[in-house]
């Protein structure tokens, strides 16, 4: 079984610099890729001058996450790709777990390792943490983090464990099931594009699973800070993307419109707290949604089944109105 580490760099000499040395001194028995989203700086240069070891492929485009890894992946060839972040320092024998799990577990088809604060190792990351779920309105959390609540990680999730979503920032997948399942979607642009992977790989019948046993510290917020208005823009639009995609028909009318709901009080939260930006955010990603509803619509044909949809109700009500700030309370 062949691993390739693949990341997608855009103009991130300086990210390269700082977390390169670690991907290339602990994946020994890996192949590392870096898949350059037509930088303009001289980042491509400075991995072909001082890591020798490392395949360049580069892109004629900058066509974000989604476009950049559909476009590099193609020219893979190992049969597992764990697609990492720029920003993220991997650990000692941090891709032994995952090869092991692979090989043993023929229905597995996506791996997410712990993801721990860069810049406050103690702490679950909020990109991922230790594995990712949904709620029935399409509102992702994670074992370790709820909305803007990060725990400590104290070894409450040092277990290999079921997942319906593994992070963006360091994704496992097999490069067969990569394909049958369609690749990403590019019209995400970026964030939330591996939920619907991941998904649509529930759909196909395979499973996602975290292995607390592999370890990586992400600094986050290297593309857009967490509460950048693009970021939010973004995130409340390709969720909705997410549902209209991947939510089965008899439940799919009453869902979006619920939802509807919960965005407009969240856009009002925003007002509240003096971050227009925010609110108008929301606006332009509904808007965008509805331009984008019938082309949108079409791509429900790779729903086959649903498996681990919606673990529980309103992870909103939940968090907000009873206080259940971590995993372990819901």
């Amino acid at each position: 079984m062949k691993i390739a580490v693949v990341i997608l760099n855009w103009n991130g000499k300086a990210l390269l610099e700082k977390f390169l040395p670690s991907v290339v001194f602990y994946s020994e028995n890996a192949s590392v890729y870096v898949a350059d989203n037509a930088s303009t700086d001289n980042s491509v240069s400075f991995v072909q001058k001082n890591f020798p070891s490392v395949k360049i492929i580069q892109n004629k485009v900058n066509g974000g996450y989604a476009k950049g890894y559909n476009d590099a992946l193609q020219k893979v060839e190992e049969d597992i790709f764990i697609l990492l972040n720029s920003d993220v320092e991997v650990t000692k024998n941090w891709l032994n777990p995952i090869e092991e799990h692979f090989k043993k577990n023929k229905n597995t088809a996506i791996i997410q390792p712990k993801i721990l604060d860069y810049k406050n190792p103690n702490f679950f990351e909020y990109a991922g943490a230790a594995g990712g779920f949904i709620d029935k309105f399409g509102y992702p959390f994670c074992r370790g983090r709820i909305f803007e609540t990060l725990e400590k990680d104290q070894g409450q999730y040092n277990d290999d464990h079921p997942i319906f979503w593994a992070s963006g920032a360091c994704l496992a997948i097999r490069k067969s099931v990569f394909f049958e399942i369609g690749q990403l979607d590019e019209d995400y642009f970026a964030h939330q594009e591996e939920i619907d992977l991941c998904w649509r790989a529930h759909h196909a019948g395979y499973r996602a699973i975290f292995l607390s046993k592999s370890k990586v510290f992400h600094l986050g917020g290297a593309t857009l800070a967490v509460m950048n208005p693009q970021k939010t823009f973004f995130n409340f639009r390709n969720s909705l993307y997410n549902l209209l995609k991947n939510v089965p028909k008899p439940q799919l009318f009453y869902i979006i419109i619920f939802r509807m709901i919960l965005d407009g009080l969240a856009g009002l939260k925003f007002l509240l707290e003096g971050k227009p930006k925010h609110f108008w955010a929301i606006l332009r990603a509904h808007a965008s949604f509805y331009r984008n509803f019938s082309k949108t619509l079409k791509k429900r044909k790779t729903i086959y089944t649903m498996r681990h949809y919606a673990s529980l109700t309103s992870i909103v009500v939940r968090y907000y109105i009873f206080k259940n700030k971590k995993y372990s309370d819901l």
